[in-house]
């Protein structure tokens, strides 16, 4: 298998921008499951936390294999240093901003609803930085829900090398000859024992995953290297296409058994059969691309950092309107999208905040340049006939 030539894959582009707005819907539903959240609704409900069970026993695994899969076409375009370069600028700069601004907001929130602090946010501010947040105290050095953002960081830098070396000659020829055995029909499913050995193997609990449902770091690794080597093999893409249909009805099947409350409902294996279902589903109906697309691919990383500081701050009031909680749901999820649009107009205009936010900076448009006048020859006289 040589190196693949670096083309446009729109279908990824679609998956993300997918991805992003399945996670904010899936925080907008954290404010009426049984479980804890920064901000609880007065009420909550059962049927909202299946819902919850079922939406991250493969959404952010989902995003972790999209993420892999752009870090193969990021990989290679540039030497080392620039890939570092980039990839600081697109996530430790919005990730330390977060730190020190907005996600001070949502410790805020979270600690005057749970009676933990009276005043103001500026009253708060002195106090953000006493302790650790998860362990006592409050300041949020992994950004609250930029936690992923961190976490690719890391898992971008240490891999490095392996992704050059998978992307090299020799080692994609080599690579190539494994990644036909997987294309081979069925065996694309074996790899889902990988997963479930790295999260056997590692334990259950993770400081920045979910605390309650069992994925742990070596997951989501596990996921974001799926992500870079299938894109590696048309073959093994091309058998994720065709076998997408089997992929749906083994996530389906894996779901009931997840719902009807199996005490051992295996999520690394629903969690691939989801990832193989939407890659399948996605490489035969979304490699297209519209206007919106490259409008919503740009605003996906400020939309995915502003959104849950946006969703706790509307909720933080919507939780104590009294109307029904369907439409308090409603008004939090349309409310907080609009603001989190407005914002994001605000943020794409401005270079400066574009920086914050781990966008590339608007080209400025060059003058036209004047074409120089073009030198002519005088006409000749004719001349008269004798």
């Amino acid at each position: 298998m040589e190196p693949k030539a670096i083309t446009r894959r729109y279908d990824i582009d679609w998956l993300r921008v997918l991805a992003i707005l399945f996670v904010f819907v899936f925080h907008s539903t954290r404010f009426f499951n049984l479980g804890d959240w920064h901000i609880k609704n007065p009420a909550t409900y059962s049927a909202v936390e299946v819902w919850i069970e079922f939406a991250s026993s493969w959404m952010m695994p989902f995003v972790f294999v999209i993420s892999g899969a752009s870090l193969f076409y990021a990989v290679g375009k540039s030497g080392a240093g620039q890939f570092i370069k980039d990839k600081v600028l697109r996530l430790l700069v919005p990730l330390v901003v977060g730190v020190f601004t907005h996600a001070a907001l949502q410790v805020y929130l979270e600690r005057i609803t749970h009676g933990q602090f009276r005043g103001s946010f500026f009253d708060f501010l002195p106090h953000y930085f006493e302790g650790l947040y998860g362990l006592g105290g409050n300041l949020a050095f992994h950004g609250m829900h930029l936690w992923y953002l961190l976490v690719l960081f890391v898992f971008s830098i240490v891999l490095l090398p392996l992704f050059l070396l998978l992307k090299s000659k020799i080692g994609s020829r080599a690579f190539g000859k494994l990644m036909d055995l997987v294309a081979l029909p069925g065996l694309v499913y074996v790899l889902a024992l990988a997963i479930l050995l790295s999260w056997k193997s590692i334990g259950r609990n993770s400081l920045l995953g979910f605390d309650k449902f069992d994925w742990n770091l070596g997951v989501y690794l596990s996921f974001l290297l799926f992500g870079f080597v299938i894109m590696a093999s048309d073959r093994v893409q091309q058998s994720i296409q065709r076998l997408r249909w089997v992929s749906l009805l083994g996530a389906i099947a894996l779901t009931v058994n997840l719902i009807l409350g199996n005490p051992d409902p295996h999520r690394d294996l629903i969690a691939w059969f989801f990832v193989l279902t939407f890659l399948g589903f996605g490489m035969k109906h979304l490699n297209f691309n519209t206007p919106f697309l490259k409008y919503a691919n740009e605003a996906v990383l400020p939309f995915y950092i502003l959104h849950q500081t946006v969703l706790l701050s509307v909720g933080y009031f919507v939780v104590r309107w009294a109307i029904p909680d369907p439409l308090k749901w409603l008004s939090i999820a349309s409310i907080s999208f609009v603001i989190i649009m407005g914002l994001y107009e605000l943020v794409r205009r401005n270079n400066i905040l574009r920086f914050l936010f781990g966008m590339k900076p608007l080209r400025r448009a060059e003058p036209l340049k004047r074409a120089a006048p073009v030198a002519t020859q005088p006409a000749q006289p004719a001349r008269e006939k004798a």
